[in-house]
């Protein structure tokens, strides 16, 4: 069964908002916006400091799930786990977390290098070169994305920090280590996506028009994702494949022989990594079906589709769990999102914030996006530190998921203390 993902077809509509969304650019078209919008700070690369608080509970992991481990990955949508947060869980989004950093850390930024937008590491020392410690997990697929706009031959002449079409985002890992499948009751497979880093992936982010996921169905009624996201996903140049070739190839090896025994797929990333892990998923229900559990855990992700293109995932079992910062712009964005998340695909859609007689020109325009799955509400107001950039970080998302309690606690210094206390004691450092 193959997923009805074609080029992107735009719809003839005005663009999504006005607001777009802000990711990691490279130094030179950093310098370039920084000189013409000096209010907002850019980092060329992600920080990757984390709290003490966060480096003891990330190097724990000692989560065990055991037979719970599908609770854990959402067969009931968190029920129960997110508020107060559930210790395991957060355990769980911290090692996730961890997996996207490595991808962050893998990636060759300098723009002057011979190998820029590719891995700095190997496929074998990958997961050890990066810092992250011991996983049980194997990298077995690197993964690259490609641009799909159409430019120009000179551009091939420009520097490569402005010309390269096609970077490393991310790779696969299966977990291999007997201990940890035992912990966690299952053999786990992580796919993990690294944010924005090249200036032609920010170029595709520009792109909010939504975009078709198949021909031959009416657009009001069709699942429909953002351009940009669309088009690193499903773009290709020369002889080399698609990102998302890359992923069914490998997704169909894995199940091939792995098949047999209890199995996931966690599908994670961080800001443009999360918006194309919620389109590995789809992709990976769609040409899959049931063969295994399909989870993404995301860190800062835009906004992706429609409320139809939602409803398929809904409908065909991905499980979603966002991760979002409400002092983040990058989740606010682009367009506008519906009210009500319970929504039918057959209901009448509700604007949030937009008056009842500009609603039949909001429809008409279709470029209403839905946020989908379960959200984990977080907030940077108690950090020092707040600026667009920093809020948007993917040491800023775990520093605040290790020191969330609920939504009445959110983070102050006395949970933080609880939350140490507790790791110390779960890794026998207290009696």
């Amino acid at each position: 069964m193959r997923l009805p993902l074609g080029i992107a077809r735009p719809c003839t509509s005005p663009s999504a908002s006005k607001h777009l969304p802000l990711h990691f650019p490279t130094p030179l078209f950093r310098r370039f916006l920084s000189s013409k919008f000096p209010v907002l700070t850019y980092s060329q690369q992600p920080n990757s400091q984390y709290s003490p608080h966060v480096l003891c509970a990330i190097t724990s992991n000692s989560a065990k799930l055991g037979k719970k481990w599908m609770e854990y990955q959402g067969i009931n949508n968190w029920e129960g786990l997110l508020d107060p947060l559930d210790d395991n869980l957060r355990s769980e989004i911290l090692r996730y977390g961890q997996f996207v950093e490595a991808a962050y850390r893998s990636f060759d930024f300098d723009p002057s290098s011979p190998t820029y937008a590719t891995s700095k590491f190997s496929r074998n020392s990958l997961l050890a070169k990066t810092g992250i410690g011991e996983t049980g997990y194997r990298m077995t697929k690197n993964l690259r994305a490609t641009c799909g706009i159409q430019f120009p031959h000179w551009v091939d002449r420009a520097p490569s920090w402005a010309s390269t079409q096609s970077s490393w985002i991310g790779y696969v890992a299966v977990c291999q280590d007997k201990e940890v499948i035992t912990r966690l009751g299952r053999r786990d497979v992580v796919i993990a996506y690294r944010g924005t880093a090249t200036c032609l992936e920010w170029v595709e982010n520009l792109r909010v028009k939504l975009s078709c996921l198949s021909d031959g169905i009416e657009e009001s009624k069709a699942p429909m994702v953002e351009s940009g996201f669309l088009s690193l996903y499903t773009s290709c140049r020369g002889t080399g494949p698609s990102l998302q070739n890359m992923v069914r190839g490998e997704v169909e090896r894995v199940l091939e022989m792995y098949g047999d025994e209890p199995l996931s797929f966690t599908i994670t990333g961080h800001s443009l990594g999360a918006a194309l892990a919620t389109l590995t998923a789809y992709d990976i229900k769609c040409s899959c079906g049931n063969a295994a559990m399909v989870t993404v855990i995301s860190f800062g992700g835009p906004r992706v589709g429609n409320r139809s293109f939602r409803f398929q995932l809904e409908n065909r079992g991905t499980k979603i769990l966002r991760i979002v910062n409400s002092d983040d712009l990058i989740t606010k964005v682009p367009g506008f999102v519906i009210d009500n998340n319970d929504v039918s695909e057959s209901q009448a859609v509700r604007v949030a914030g937009v008056p009842s007689w500009l609603q039949k020109s909001v429809e008409s325009t279709e470029w209403v996006y839905a946020d989908v799955g379960r959200e984990l509400r977080l907030s940077s107001k108690s950090l020092s530190k707040r600026d667009v950039a920093t809020c948007h970080e993917l040491s800023t998302y775990l520093e605040l998921v290790n020191g969330f309690v609920s939504s009445t606690c959110p983070f102050k210094t006395t949970a933080k203390k609880m939350l140490n206390k507790h790791e110390r004691e779960k890794l026998g450092l207290m009696r």
